[in-house]
C-alpha cells in the first residue's frame, strides 16, 4: 500500500468518526428539542384544571343601592404614609356577603368646603383583604398634585387621608367588578405595579385562606422598600407558605434594599424576568398597575404564548390595552370605501352631533360639545355615566367592570357603532 493510499484511509477513518460523532450529537439535541417543544406545547395547550367543587365560584347575595359602613380602623401601610387602609364594618351589624377576591367597592362621598360639588363624588377602591363576614378593608393611596402641572390633587384620596376618621359613616355600594381570582387549581402569577397591589392582596389572602395548596407567585414592582405596602405581612406569608413565591422588583432601590429582602431584584417587572423565574406551567396571570406596565406586559405575554384567556388585568384610570384578537379582527375587517358618517342624537338637549372619532369615548365627545354628564371614575367602574340608549348600538373599548342595565350604556368606555339616539 502506498503512502498516499494509507493517508486516504486515515483521512477516511477520521471523517467517518467525525460523521458518527456529529450524528450522535444531532440525535441527542433533537431529542432534547422535542422534549422542550412538548413542554412548551403543554404550557400553551394544557387543559384548564377543573374548579374546586368545595370552593364557591360566585359571590354571595349582596344589597342594592347604598349601605352605611362605619370606619373601624385607619392604618398607614407604607413607611412614607402615602397608603392608608380603612377597616369597614356595616352599621346595621348584619353579616357581610361573600365577594370575589379582586373586586372593588364604590363610595359616595359628600365633600365639604372648597372640595364640595353639586353632587356626591363617586369613587371605586379595591378591596384589599380576603372576604370576611364582619369587616372589610380598602387601601387607598394619596394622589398628590402632579409637579409642574395645573392638575389638582386627587379629591377622594386626599379626603380619605385627611378627613375620614375612625367612627365615621360612609355610604358604600356592594362589591362589583370582573377582575377577580378564579377558583380553579391552576397556578397563579400576580403582577403588581405600585398601588396595583391592592386587589392582588385580596386575591393572595383569599387564596391562601381557601386554597392553601395552590401555587402562587407575586412579582411586586415599586421604586424601593419605602413605597412597599404590607412588606412585613407579605414576607411573613412567603415564609409560612412554601407554595407562595415572593419577588420584589425595585426600580430605584435604597441602599441595602436588595440585601435585606429575599428575592429582591434591581429591575422593573418585565416578561424577560418572568421567563427567567417561572417554570413552564399553565399559569393564570393577574396584572394590576399603571397603564404603561400593562401596555408592555400584556402584549409581551401573548407573544410568549400565554393564551389570552389566561391573562387578566385591571388598570388604574382609563386604559385600552391592545389584544391580539382585537388586532386580528381589525385586520380582517373590510377595507375600501370610507365609513359612513355617524350621527349622535341627544333627545333631551334636542341636538344632533356628527361623530368624527377624534374623542376617545362618547363621554368625552358629548362633553366637548358642552353637554354636562354626571360621571365618576371614567373607566367603566362606577356606573355614574350610565345613559339610556333609545336607538342604535355602541361598542365598548374594554369590558366595563360595572354591568350597565339592558338598554343603556356607559358613556366613558364606549363609542357609537351606528347612528345613535341617547337620552341626554
Amino acid at each position: 500500500m502506498t503512502s498516499v493510499a494509507l493517508l486516504l484511509w486515515i483521512v477516511g477513518g477520521l471523517l467517518l468518526q467525525l460523521a458518527v460523532y456529529l450524528g450522535v450529537g444531532f440525535w441527542r439535541n433533537w431529542v432534547d428539542y422535542q422534549a422542550l417543544q412538548r413542554r412548551a406545547q403543554g404550557f400553551v395547550d394544557l387543559p384548564e384544571p377543573a374548579p374546586d367543587a368545595a370552593t364557591p365560584v360566585t359571590a354571595g347575595a349582596a344589597w342594592t343601592g347604598w349601605r352605611s359602613f362605619r370606619v373601624a380602623y385607619k392604618l398607614a401601610e407604607d413607611r412614607l404614609g402615602q397608603v392608608c387602609s380603612f377597616g369597614l364594618e356595616p352599621e346595621d351589624g348584619q353579616t357581610l356577603p361573600a365577594f370575589l377576591p379582586g373586586q372593588y367597592l364604590t363610595f359616595s362621598l359628600t365633600l365639604a368646603g372648597a372640595q364640595a360639588g353639586t353632587a356626591p363624588l363617586l369613587r371605586c377602591y379595591s378591596l384589599s383583604d380576603a372576604p370576611g363576614p364582619q369587616r372589610w378593608r380598602v387601601s387607598i393611596k394619596r394622589v398628590p398634585a402632579a409637579p409642574g402641572t395645573a392638575h389638582a390633587p386627587g379629591r377622594s384620596s386626599n379626603y380619605f387621608h385627611d378627613h375620614v376618621a375612625v367612627g365615621m359613616l360612609l355610604q358604600v355600594r356592594a362589591p362589583a367588578g370582573h377582575f377577580h381570582l378564579d377558583h380553579s387549581t391552576a397556578p397563579v402569577v400576580l403582577v403588581a405595579g405600585g398601588i396595583g397591589i391592592t386587589p392582588l392582596l385580596s386575591m393572595l389572602n383569599g387564596c391562601l385562606s381557601e386554597q392553601p395548596g395552590r401555587e402562587l407567585w407575586l412579582f411586586y414592582g415599586v421604586r424601593n422598600s419605602a413605597e412597599s405596602v404590607q412588606r412585613l405581612r407579605l414576607e411573613g406569608l412567603a415564609a409560612q407558605h412554601a407554595n407562595f413565591h415572593l419577588h420584589w422588583c425595585f426600580s430605584d432601590p435604597l441602599p441595602g434594599d436588595l440585601a435585606a429582602h429575599a428575592g429582591a431584584q434591581h429591575s422593573r417587572v418585565t416578561v424577560e424576568l418572568l421567563r427567567r423565574q417561572l417554570p413552564l406551567k399553565p399559569f393564570h396571570f393577574y396584572l394590576c398597575g399603571p397603564t404603561p406596565l400593562l401596555e408592555s406586559l400584556v402584549p409581551a405575554l401573548e407573544d410568549w404564548g400565554v393564551p389570552e384567556a389566561r391573562i387578566h388585568y385591571e388598570a388604574f384610570g382609563p386604559a385600552s390595552i391592545p389584544r391580539r384578537t382585537a388586532a386580528a379582527d381589525a385586520s380582517s375587517a373590510p377595507t375600501g370605501a370610507a365609513a359612513a358618517p355617524i350621527t349622535v342624537s341627544l333627545t333631551r338637549s334636542g341636538r344632533q352631533l356628527q361623530w368624527d372619532g377624534a374623542k376617545g369615548s362618547l363621554l368625552d365627545f358629548v362633553e366637548s360639545h358642552g353637554v354636562a354628564v354626571n360621571s365618576g371614575c371614567r373607566a367603566g367602574g362606577c356606573g355614574t355615566c350610565q345613559t339610556t340608549i333609545q336607538s342604535g348600538q355602541v361598542a365598548y373599548r374594554q369590558t366595563p367592570d360595572f354591568d350597565p342595565e339592558p338598554g343603556s350604556c356607559l358613556l366613558c368606555v364606549c363609542t357609537p357603532k351606528t347612528d345613535l339616539s341617547l337620552e341626554l
